[in-house]
Order: C-alpha cells, then sequence, then structure tokens
C-alpha cells in the first residue's frame, strides 16, 4: 500500500505581533485522506498557523510547502484558488442572502457580462448539496436555517472550491449530538475522495473519535505529533498544560444550605419555554441540560429579564420580584454569562479594565467623576483572582485568547456581587486550562454561598460540577435528576423526551 500524499508541509515556521511571538519555528505535515487534530490552550498558536496556511497571514520566517512546491500567499483569494478552504468557528455567511448566494459570492456564474445565470447557479448548488448527502432549498437565506445546516453551508462552499484541504475550527461547538454525527460522517465521506482535514476542537472525545494524528502546541511551540492510538487524554492534557492535571472537576468541600434563595413558578415565554417550575439553594450548582432548541438557554434571560412577555413568578429570598430587564435582575444580585461572549459578553474594541467595570461603575462613581484609582484596585485584584493573562488591563479585549476573553467577562458579573450568578453555555470554545481553572472557580463562588445556574450543553460538565440536573425537552421540564443519578445516559434520556422517576 502506498503511503499516503503528502499535501502540506512547514518547516519553522515563526510569527510576531507587536510584543507577541504567535508562533516559534513551528512545523507540521497534512497528509491526503486524514484528518490531523491540532489541540493546545486558547493562545498556543494554532489558530495563527491555519490562518498562514490559509492566506490570512504570512509567516515572518520558514517555510509553507503545498504539493511540494514552495509557496507563499498574498491574499486569502490565493488559497482558495489553490485548493485551501478555512471554516471559521464564527461562520463566515452572509445573513440575508440565499444558500446558493453565499456558495459562489464573488464568483456567480454568467450567461453575459453583468447578468448572473440563476438556474445554473441553483443547480451546481443542489449539486454540491446532494453530494453531502443535505436537503436544503438552494435559495433560502441562510437566517432562516439552523446552525447545524450552516455549518453544512461551509463545508459546501468548500467543496465548490474543489478543496483538497479544509481547516475546521471547532466545527461542533454549537451542534447536538446527532448534528455531530452527521457532521462526522461527511468527514469520513470527505476523507475517502482523499481531502486533507485540520480539525481543531477542545472536545477530546471528538478528537479520539474522527483524528487519525494529533499535534499539540503550548505558547507558539510544535511540542508532539502522534498518531491518535498513540496517546490517550492524560497525555494530551498534559502536553497542552506543560503539567498533570489529574482531576478536571474540583471536590466540593462545602455542601449547599438547605435554604431557598431562589423559586421560579410556571416561568412561561410564547413559543420558547412553557411553565417552568424550580427552586434553587444557597451555594447549590444547579444544571440545566436539554437538546439545542430544548429553551434551556431561554430559562436563564427569562430569569434576567431578557424576554418583556415573560410570564410566572420569581421569589427571591422569599419575595416576589419583577423582573421586566436585566437592569432589574441585577438590582435583586442576579448576574448572567451570555453564551455568546464576543456579541453579548464584552465590548470587544474596549479594553480589559473598561469590560470588567462595565456593569458596576457605580463602585467607582463620584460626584463628576470616576474614582480612577479605586478602579485600578478593583480591576487588578479582579485580574488576579480570576488568573487573567493579560500584558496589562489597557490591553484591548479583542486580543485576548477565548478563555482569558470569558474570565473578563465572569470577572465583570462578579463585580456586581451576585446572590445567583446565570452561566450559559460558560465554557463554549475554550481549552481545557482554562476550563479547569473555570470549573474551580464556580465550585468555590459555590461554597462561598453564590447559587450558580449552569446551563450547559455540555454532559461531562453537568455530571462533573452539578449537585442536581434539570432536563428540558421541547420548552418543557421532562425531569429532575440528582446525587448518583447524575449520568450522561439519563440526561440524554429525558433530554429526548423520556421521563424518570428521579428527584
Amino acid at each position: 500500500m502506498q503511503p499516503a500524499k503528502q499535501l502540506i508541509k512547514m518547516d519553522n515556521i515563526t510569527k510576531t505581533f507587536p510584543g507577541v511571538i504567535a508562533l516559534d519555528n513551528v512545523k507540521i505535515d497534512l497528509k491526503a485522506g486524514e484528518v490531523h487534530a491540532l489541540m493546545g490552550e486558547n493562545g498556543a498558536g494554532k489558530s495563527t498557523l491555519m490562518k498562514i496556511i490559509a492566506g490570512v497571514y504570512k509567516q515572518d520566517k520558514g517555510k509553507y510547502y503545498l504539493d511540494g512546491k514552495e509557496i507563499m500567499f498574498d491574499f486569502p483569494r490565493e488559497a482558495q484558488l489553490n485548493g485551501i478552504s478555512i471554516i471559521y468557528q464564527e461562520l463566515n455567511l452572509i445573513p440575508d442572502l440565499s444558500i446558493a448566494e453565499n456558495i459562489f459570492l464573488g464568483r456567480e456564474p454568467s450567461k453575459r457580462p453583468g447578468k448572473i445565470d440563476w438556474t445554473r447557479m441553483y443547480e451546481d448548488t443542489t449539486e454540491i448539496l446532494n453530494e453531502l448527502g443535505i436537503n436544503l432549498d438552494p435559495a433560502e437565506k441562510i437566517k432562516n436555517i439552523s446552525i447545524a445546516n450552516k455549518q453544512m453551508v461551509e463545508i459546501a462552499k468548500a467543496l465548490s472550491f474543489n478543496s483538497k484541504i479544509i481547516i475546521m475550527d471547532e466545527p461542533t461547538s454549537a451542534l447536538e449530538d446527532d448534528e455531530i454525527e452527521y457532521l462526522f460522517k461527511i468527514i469520513n465521506d470527505l476523507k475517502e475522495k482523499n481531502v486533507g482535514i485540520f480539525y481543531i476542537s477542545h472536545k477530546m472525545d471528538e478528537i479520539f473519535r474522527i483524528s487519525d494524528r494529533i499535534t499539540v502546541f503550548r505558547d507558539g511551540q510544535h511540542i508532539k505529533t502522534m498518531a491518535v492510538s498513540e496517546t490517550n487524554m492524560d497525555e494530551l492534557i498534559r502536553l497542552m498544560v506543560g503539567r498533570e492535571i489529574k482531576n478536571i472537576f474540583p471536590e466540593r468541600e462545602v455542601e449547599p444550605v438547605n435554604e431557598t434563595v431562589m423559586e421560579v413558578n410556571n416561568l412561561t415565554v410564547i413559543n420558547q419555554i412553557e411553565n417552568i417550575s424550580f427552586a434553587v439553594e444557597k451555594g447549590e450548582i444547579l444544571g440545566i441540560a436539554g437538546l439545542m432548541g430544548c429553551g434551556k438557554i431561554d430559562v436563564g434571560k427569562a430569569i434576567f429579564g431578557c424576554y418583556p412577555d415573560t410570564t410566572g413568578e420569581i421569589l427571591i429570598n422569599n419575595e416576589v420580584r419583577k423582573i421586566n430587564s436585566p437592569h432589574d435582575a441585577i438590582k435583586y444580585k442576579i448576574a448572567l454569562v451570555s453564551e455568546d461572549r464576543k456579541n453579548g459578553g464584552l465590548v470587544l474594541d474596549r479594553n480589559v479594565k473598561e469590560n470588567i467595570m462595565l456593569s458596576s461603575l457605580s463602585q467607582i462613581s463620584g460626584l463628576l467623576k470616576l474614582n480612577h484609582k479605586k478602579e485600578k484596585k478593583v480591576v487588578k485584584e479582579a485580574v488576579k483572582n480570576l488568573n487573567i493573562k493579560v500584558s496589562n488591563v489597557e490591553q484591548p479585549s479583542k486580543t485576548l485568547s477565548g478563555g482569558n476573553q470569558q474570565k473578563v467577562v465572569i470577572a465583570k458579573w462578579l463585580e456586581t456581587k451576585p446572590e445567583i450568578l446565570i452561566l450559559l453555555e460558560a465554557t463554549r470554545g475554550i481549552d481545557i486550562g482554562s476550563k479547569t481553572e473555570i470549573y474551580e472557580l464556580i465550585t468555590t463562588l459555590a461554597e462561598n454561598g453564590i447559587s450558580i445556574l449552569y446551563i450547559s450543553s455540555e454532559l461531562t460538565e453537568l455530571v462533573g460540577l452539578c449537585d442536581r440536573v434539570l432536563v428540558m425537552h421541547e420548552g418543557k421540564l421532562s425531569g429532575v435528576v440528582s446525587g448518583n443519578d447524575i449520568n450522561q445516559e439519563k440526561i440524554m434520556y429525558l433530554s429526548s423526551g423520556g421521563t424518570l422517576n428521579v428527584g
């Protein structure tokens, strides 16, 4: 059997940004028909290297070979025309254009100059979608399709360039289990066609299922490349963080107090959630689980006053509270960390200091001006307590790694001194080291008496962190699991509409 053809080889690639060595003499290669997984903490250099491959950046030093020939792209378009496509975690589609228009954007087939051949474009789109086994109308607008289907449209777009190399950056971060299975089927089909795939993910189970080789990066350096069969989860974690992490989920030293802090009765948002009722104890980590679209995120947002048409009753410390806006929620010591840190959690163009103080300016406000001395002290303590890795607090938030951005968002809300903290997909798209730190922080907050509403699609998190887990199905509460009954099988059963006699 002949060895697989080498599609890409990179030798001693170095890339620097002002004050930062993003890549330091990195080497990597990709073979036809393989999935080569890239792992490392946020900021380790994975995405920078992929952007060099895709023509977004140029390396400062080192050599880049494509099909055995040395190359350097000036523009991403050149990389695309040479068969290289990149699918970003934040999907790069235009919502108000159709599927076909997105796939052929900038290269629409034409009958004559200035006249788009719509019939051919729809036919070509249908052919590509059929090749992937995707049943979508080419004329449907992107804004009307699911996240999973948007991911498939990005793959279809890559195939329309006859791509032989596809880079996937956290492709499953917003997908449910059945959607992930379908994506993996497509990936396996692409491998059969000798397409090479670079696959970036923080999800260990996926890496071991889908990849052939794994390369670990740390602090901009290549640490090790190995066959997936030659390694294990413990080794990968040690290689990524530079130390051994024995317990990803910390042990609870202080149990919840038998004291109800919040009671929710018949919480309803039309067409989203219906008659949701539960209570949260002081210092409890209460999980909410369910498949995408089940309404779990809406429960958190409704409690926080994001939906004006919310009905039902919310009691805080045994008193009925009207929460018609986030401002009301903050007044009653409730905080919410958004599931989308870049659009709902941070002002990306503002610096770390400004973002941390954004929700608690009253702390540092005088009669006519801000108390900058106090502000500096508060921010310095927040950065230290949450181990936020920044060059200084004036650093723009958009330049931080995903894990550090998330810590800034959490720090912002902790400065409001909440008694109830709602976390929506708190570890989405961040590395194992940052996840571990956030798990430790959540546990510490609970031990200090803060009640946590932990809403997540990650079953391992819910099992590893929570005292109880509420499970939702199609906008309704389908069951509750607690203690030794908290396991992935029971959560999935309830998520799919089953019922269990547990509490």
